[in-house]
């Protein structure tokens, strides 16, 4: 029995060394085979795909052919007009041309017509005797000259403020005192000395009010100083308004209170194109000579362009517009208002290019004065309040920091405060007008206080470009008549008693 027992076991053994090897085999065998099938099956997906393919492309490509067809005898499709909002349409850049040349050509049949019935006005000459009655009489150049006297005066008392010999009430008011006089005195001059003339006067009065202006600021801007080195703030920093030979070598030195306080810095500010004074003012590198004599050529040729539009254009109209003024006829006044309209906006659109760009851009760039910002877009004003604010920046400036503010921080409102701004400039358009004209009518105070209710109704009922059409229109409209009413004025007060 053990014996049968054995030989079972081995013949079990050599069933099972044998069936191993064939069983390897036979899975080699299944895993090729199934290779075999899933590269088959990979092929047909492969060649059913690109079967789908084709005939998508050629059912797109049938698609596209009748979309060609249909377009080509297509002549429409949904849009709007260009004129139209909904459009998005922007480009009027040829109708922008052709207001400009239908403008040229109106301007240029108006002035042909001017030559053919006044002939050539324009009078070198006569612009002489505008500034000089006696020609060995300059009394508006030693005014000019006399306006040192307050300059040094302002200059002093800053000094003794700055070392204590004078008491902060003992400055302010010396500084009163300083600029009362500085506004009285020459009004006096042109008022008193017949030889100085109204063009003259007007000259010598703008200058002293812009070094009003500047004087007011150089004592504000010291005494905020002193107030903050009595709280411990020992500098103020800015870039040297009048740098010494080793400043330029230094470009980080700045000037600090009391270091300012130097007939240098002081001559510096009253010449530099601004109106708010700072211990250091920011600083061009160096004087480019091309744009300087660029500005100075347009200068030149503007200045000559005022004057010879205003004796050819202006002041016949001027004259012509009396007997209408006189008789009150009111149909004759208007054409007459709208006929001076057109070159009075013309010569201050001129003057404001001379004055602001030309000449202001002239004397910074030969002080190195670095900011250049003297006004903004008022030309896309939708409101009043927005022209005043972007058309003369260095006053905005000076307005705002020194009036506007000041009066806020003593508990005025903000109305009250911008009433306070539009009354103390209408003071001053009528002190520039009245004084040199000897009379006083109010025309130009008068227009300036009716800003305020006309920047309220364009405010509030007008926006976008009906608000600035209404803008336009007053800058076109409102100059001329202030400008026929002094003339008018002027005409009876002077000529109508000379005749009498």
């Amino acid at each position: 029995m053990m014996g049968d027992a054995n030989a079972t076991g081995a013949l079990t053994r050599r069933r099972r060394a044998t069936l191993q090897p064939m069983n390897g085999i036979s899975e080699a065998v299944c895993k090729s085979s199934m290779t075999a099938d899933i590269n088959r099956d990979d092929g047909l997906r492969k060649r059913d795909h690109s079967l789908e393919t084709t005939r998508c492309k050629s059912k797109t490509e049938k698609k596209r052919r009748r979309n060609d067809i249909s377009e080509r005898l297509s002549c429409h499709k949904t849009q709007e007009s260009l004129l139209s909002s909904a459009s998005g349409y922007s480009n009027y850049r040829g109708i922008l041309n052709w207001c400009v040349v239908m403008l040229v050509l109106s301007n240029a049949r108006l002035f042909l017509e001017n030559l053919l019935r006044y002939g050539v006005l324009v009078d070198p000459i006569q612009v002489v005797s505008l500034f000089l009655k006696d020609p060995y009489s300059w009394p508006a150049a030693c005014l000019i000259i006399v306006c040192n006297v307050f300059i040094l005066v302002a200059l002093y008392t800053e000094r003794q403020l700055s070392m204590g010999s004078f008491s902060e009430f003992v400055g302010s008011v010396v500084h009163c005192i300083n600029m009362a006089v500085m506004l009285t005195f020459p009004a006096a001059v042109v008022l008193l000395v017949p030889s100085i003339t109204p063009v003259g006067g007007a000259f010598v009065l703008g200058n002293y009010t812009i070094l009003f202006l500047k004087l007011y600021s150089y004592k504000d801007v010291n005494m905020w100083c002193r107030e903050l080195s009595t709280v411990k703030v020992k500098k103020m920093a800015r870039s040297l308004s009048c740098p010494s030979a080793q400043h330029f070598n230094r470009s980080d030195s700045k000037v600090c209170y009391p270091g300012n306080l130097t007939i240098r810095d002081m001559y510096y500010f009253v010449f530099a194109p601004t109106l708010c004074y700072e211990l250091n003012f920011p600083r061009s590198p160096k004087i480019r000579m091309s744009f300087l004599l660029r500005r100075l050529f347009e200068m030149l040729f503007f200045i000559q362009m005022l004057i010879g539009l205003t004796q050819q254009w202006m002041i016949p109209i001027i004259q012509s517009s009396m007997k209408p003024l006189e008789d009150m006829d009111l149909s004759r006044m208007t054409e007459r208002l709208l006929r001076l309209a057109v070159p009075n906006h013309l010569l201050w659109l001129m003057f404001f290019y001379w004055f602001f760009h030309s000449s202001l851009n002239f004397s910074a760039e030969l002080l190195r004065f670095g900011d250049r910002q003297f006004y903004k877009d008022w030309w896309n004003s939708e409101t009043v309040t927005y022209f005043w604010q972007n058309w003369n920046i260095p006053v905005h400036k000076w307005c705002l920091r020194h009036f506007y503010k000041q009066l806020l921080r003593r508990g005025f409102s903000k109305i009250v405060s911008q009433s306070a701004v539009f009354f103390l400039s209408a003071f001053f358009h009528e002190y520039l007008v009245s004084i040199p004209l000897r009379m006083f009518r109010l025309w130009a105070f008068m227009g300036m206080m009716a800003q305020l209710p006309l920047a309220w109704f364009v405010g509030r009922f007008l926006r976008g470009n009906y608000g600035n059409a209404a803008v336009w229109m007053s800058i076109i409209i409102g100059q001329p008549f202030a400008v026929l009413m002094y003339v008018h004025d002027y005409y009876v007060l002077h000529y109508r008693q000379e005749a009498d």
